[in-house]
């Protein structure tokens, strides 16, 4: 991989991880943040050019770009770094508003670039695994899903709640798991002292009968990723955090062995795989829209105090 050169933007945070993974894969050629202190900082551990400058980021030779910046400059930036014609992974949410990821997308067939959304949980082997049992039909037909994520509220996020930024992994992931649009969408969030939820049940519901639940919160001390598909002769419950898998069926028990692989070099590989060799991503520019408009959705059923249906 060492002939692909690939620049992060935005070093705090999430950031910090594209670039360690990055470096282990040797492919990380460039940095850019706006705080010089972790600028600098990073760009002498990993032994990388380091900018504060977009601009200037943008001038040097780059085969792909990493933007993971706050949500709301996701627009901005990646609209430059589609200009500039080059390929770019755009970190979850796509967009802050759903109507500017669909204009990145129309950039993004203008300028031949390719584009990605970062749903790091779609290359979870835990997932991956879970997705296989159910179309292998260990479970019979699946029915609904259940997903649980807590933790204490990142500081570093400020301009997204808890649904733009947590639950969006599992609206992504019960869209590709039952590989469907959901039609109706329905939210409690609640705010809790915050200036915006840190607190959301969601549910959403699929054709034939099919349906998600997705609790997040800020609250919980404990960091929970888990997940649990009910289908129609047992179940499957995961632990996206420790990559366990137990199936449940009447007559026994199971817990299936799996390699543990990072999700995050798993999901770089695939990026750098698809520039290479310039084929469509796993995860589109399409999955990051219709993501935000369901969140969008949800925030707005809160607000109502009702189910929406929506056609996406």
């Amino acid at each position: 991989m060492a002939d692909i050169k690939i620049g992060v933007i935005g070093v705090g945070g999430w950031g910090k991880n594209h670039l360690r993974v990055l470096n282990e894969l040797k492919v990380l050629n460039a940095l850019c943040d706006v705080d010089e202190d972790k600028t600098r900082e990073y760009s002498r551990k990993y032994g990388v050019e380091g900018f504060t400058d977009v601009e200037r980021f943008l001038r040097i030779d780059l085969d792909g770009v990493i933007i993971s910046t706050p949500t709301k400059t996701h627009f901005e930036v990646a609209s430059k770094v589609i200009q500039n014609r080059k390929n770019l992974l755009v970190e979850k949410p796509f967009t802050y508003q759903a109507e500017e990821g669909e204009t990145l997308i129309k950039k993004v067939k203008e300028n031949g670039v390719i584009l990605t959304v970062g749903f790091i949980e779609r290359f979870n082997p835990a997932m991956r695994e879970a997705k296989k049992f159910v179309e292998q039909g260990i479970i019979g037909e699946p029915l609904y899903l259940v997903f649980i994520r807590e933790n204490r509220w990142p500081a570093h996020i400020f301009d997204v709640g808890v649904i733009l930024d947590t639950t969006i992994h599992d609206i992504d992931l019960s869209r590709w798991f039952f590989g469907k649009e959901p039609t109706m969408v329905f939210a409690r969030a609640g705010r809790f002292g915050i200036e915006r939820e840190r607190v959301s049940a969601l549910i959403l519901g699929f054709p034939e009968e099919r349906s998600s639940l997705i609790i997040s919160n800020w609250i919980t001390p404990k960091r929970v990723r888990q997940l649990e598909i009910v289908g129609e002769n047992g179940e499957i419950t995961l632990d996206f955090i420790t990559q366990e898998i137990k199936v449940d069926l009447e007559d026994r028990t199971t817990i299936p062995r799996i390699k543990y692989e990072e999700p995050l070099a798993l999901e770089l590989k695939h990026f750098i795989e698809c520039v290479k060799e310039h084929k469509q991503p796993m995860v589109t520019g399409e999955d990051g829209v219709k993501a935000t408009k369901i969140a969008q959705t949800a925030l707005a059923s809160n607000k109502l105090g009702s189910a929406i249906f929506i056609d996406l």
